[in-house]
């Protein structure tokens, strides 16, 4: 029963949330679970050739990559093994050039706004300028109820998650605490904020009412 009520309660939120982003110019879209993400993405980006994919757990875990790799599309993605710094430093800039780039978020308010934090900035470049379509996947664990409290999140629990995820030597992945360190492995080194949807770029939002990603 517990869960039924915080599907309920995470279900209004994600419903205000997209109410919001298409206030602001977003393509925003609720849906109830991973599958119905992957179909309504798999419509979505029919047309498009060529895609890339930043780092980014939650749209690698709804197999849409796999999907568009059966169907014959290129893919643009520096996290295939084997590459030298040449060749990836290629791949991070082909996928800011890709006719549609995938992302998600870090957190994303249910006023309206996007929040993604980087260390290269490939990804938070490409999803502001470049492909022809911006695609965001996120969990509605990712959602706070407005700016200040998704740029707390970035700060509390995505930074430091990530950070122990990739085995970064920064003080976050010890202790689970932000200090704003000047770390060399510092992963949170760029903040961009869509308050809005780019003038030249078509960006699509995809809630999922479920918990994913950092």
């Amino acid at each position: 029963m517990e869960e039924n009520y915080h599907t309920w309660l995470w279900q209004k939120l994600g419903e205000k949330c997209v109410k919001n982003l298409k206030k602001h110019t977003f393509d925003a879209h609720f849906v109830s679970t991973s599958e119905e993400a992957r179909s309504l993405i798999i419509d979505m980006v029919s047309g498009y050739e060529t895609f890339g994919f930043g780092g980014s757990d939650t749209t690698r875990s709804l197999g849409v990559l796999e999907e568009l790799k059966a169907q014959g599309k290129t893919i643009y993605d520096h996290w295939i093994k084997g590459h030298n710094l040449e060749e990836d430093m290629d791949l991070r800039l082909q996928m800011g050039r890709c006719d549609c780039f995938f992302t998600s978020a870090n957190a994303l308010s249910a006023t309206g706004e996007v929040v993604n934090v980087d260390g290269v900035g490939n990804r938070t470049s490409a999803m502001a300028f470049g492909p022809k379509k911006v695609v965001v996947v996120a969990g509605m664990n990712k959602v706070t109820h407005d700016l200040e409290s998704a740029l707390t999140r970035v700060r509390e629990v995505a930074g430091p998650m990530r950070a122990k995820s990739l085995n970064m030597e920064t003080p976050c992945a010890e202790t689970g605490i932000c200090n704003d360190c000047n770390a060399p492995q510092r992963i949170c080194r760029i903040t961009t904020i869509l308050h809005r949807k780019p003038m030249l770029t078509d960006v699509s939002v995809i809630l999922i009412n479920e918990a994913m990603g950092f």
